[in-house]
C-alpha cells in the first residue's frame, strides 16, 4: 500500500511538471521588430547622374502576443517625405494596434495595416527591392487608422472588411470622410490564390468627388517558383472628378537554389485622357536574390522605366537593395 501511495505521489509530480512545462510554453511573449532597407544605384546614359548610396526606409519596433489570441504591436517607419527635401529623413508611427484571432476570426484595432493592398505585397515578396504596385503608385495607403475583420470560412475562402480614416498613417484626419473596404480570397487548389478587392475613400469636403479603387489579383505559388498578375483600377484620385487611373503588373521569380533567387516583374500605369501623362509609365525590373544568412537579403537588379509623355526618353539604372530584418 505504501508503495502505491509513493508511485502515485511520483506520478502526481511529473503530470504537475508536465502542466507546468505546457504552461510555460503558453506564456506570453514578445518579439523586437527591426527591419532596415538600403540601395546603391546608378543610372545610364542620361540618368547617369543619378548615383548614390540610399537608405530607403527603416522599421523599428515591437510585437507582444499576451496569449488567447490577445497580441499588440507598435511600429516606428523612418523614411522619405514628399513634403521635405531628400537629404532628411521623417519619423511616422506606422502601427499601433491590437489584435484578436480566435478561430477563423481576426479582429484589429488601432493604427493598423490596410488590406487594399497587403495580399498582393506577401505575395510579390520582394517589398525592399520595389514596392507593389498600388504603392508604388498612390493607388492607397499601407497603413491607416481604424479597424478590420477577417473570417476564414474555409480553407478555399476568407472575407475581409475594413473601416478607416482614409488619409494614411503619415497625415491626421482633415475630413469627415471614411474609407470602406472589402476583400474576398479564394484558394480553389492548393498554391493557387485569387484576390479581389474593392475599396470606397469618401472625400468629405463639398466639391470633391469619392475616390473608387478595384483590384483583382491571381498568383500561382510553389515551392520552386512564384508567379502572379494583378489589375488595379482607381476613379477620382486625389478626390478630383475624372482623374482615373489604370494599370497592371506582372511578376515571377524562381527559386535556384535555399539562398538564391530570380525574379522579374513588369508594370504598366495609365491615366483617363493622359490627365497625369508626366507620370504614366511602363516599368521592368529583373534581378537575383542572395540570403547572407538569416538576417541579410542582397538583391542586385536592372530596371527599366518607359515614360509614356511625347518625347520623353527611356531611363536605365541598375541597383543593388540590401534588407536586414530581425
Amino acid at each position: 500500500m505504501k508503495t502505491k501511495v509513493i508511485l502515485a505521489g511520483v506520478l502526481a509530480c511529473i503530470g504537475i511538471g508536465a502542466q507546468a512545462q505546457d504552461a510555460k510554453t503558453e506564456e506570453p511573449k514578445g518579439k523586437a521588430i527591426v527591419q532596415v532597407m538600403c540601395n546603391f544605384h546608378t543610372g545610364f546614359g542620361a540618368e547617369n547622374d543619378d548615383r548614390s548610396f540610399e537608405l530607403d526606409r527603416s522599421y523599428f519596433g515591437y510585437e507582444y502576443n499576451f496569449g488567447n489570441g490577445l497580441s499588440a504591436k507598435a511600429v516606428m517607419d523612418i523614411g522619405k517625405s514628399s513634403d521635405v527635401s531628400d537629404y532628411q529623413r521623417i519619423a511616422y508611427i506606422k502601427n499601433a494596434m491590437v489584435s484578436w484571432k480566435k478561430g477563423g476570426l481576426t479582429l484589429n484595432g488601432g493604427l493598423i495595416s490596410t488590406t487594399q493592398f497587403n495580399f498582393q505585397e506577401k505575395f510579390w515578396g520582394y517589398r525592399y527591392i520595389m514596392k507593389s504596385f498600388q504603392d508604388e503608385y498612390k493607388f492607397g495607403s499601407s497603413a491607416d487608422l481604424g479597424i478590420s475583420v477577417a473570417y476564414k470560412f474555409a480553407d478555399w475562402i476568407s472575407a475581409d472588411a475594413i473601416i478607416v480614416n482614409g488619409e494614411g498613417y503619415k497625415k491626421i484626419q482633415k475630413s469627415d470622410g471614411f474609407n470602406y473596404g472589402l476583400g474576398v480570397t479564394l484558394t480553389p487548389v492548393k498554391g493557387f490564390q485569387i484576390r479581389l478587392y474593392g475599396g470606397l475613400n469618401e472625400s468629405g469636403e463639398d466639391g470633391q468627388k469619392d475616390v473608387v479603387n478595384l483590384a483583382a489579383f491571381a498568383g500561382y505559388k510553389h515551392e520552386r517558383f512564384t508567379i502572379g498578375a494583378e489589375y488595379n483600377q482607381m476613379w477620382n484620385a486625389s478626390y478630383t472628378e475624372g482623374a482615373d487611373q489604370n494599370g497592371y503588373s506582372i511578376f515571377a521569380s524562381v527559386k535556384l537554389s535555399k539562398i538564391a533567387d530570380l525574379y522579374a516583374r513588369y508594370d504598366d500605369l495609365y491615366s483617363k485622357n493622359n490627365w497625369n501623362i508626366a507620370k504614366d509609365e511602363s516599368a521592368a525590373i529583373l534581378g537575383a536574390q542572395f540570403k547572407l544568412g538569416k538576417y541579410v537579403k542582397l538583391a542586385p537588379n536592372f530596371r527599366m522605366g518607359m515614360p509614356k509623355a511625347d518625347g520623353a526618353k527611356n531611363e536605365y539604372s541598375a541597383y543593388i537593395n540590401c534588407y536586414f530584418g530581425l
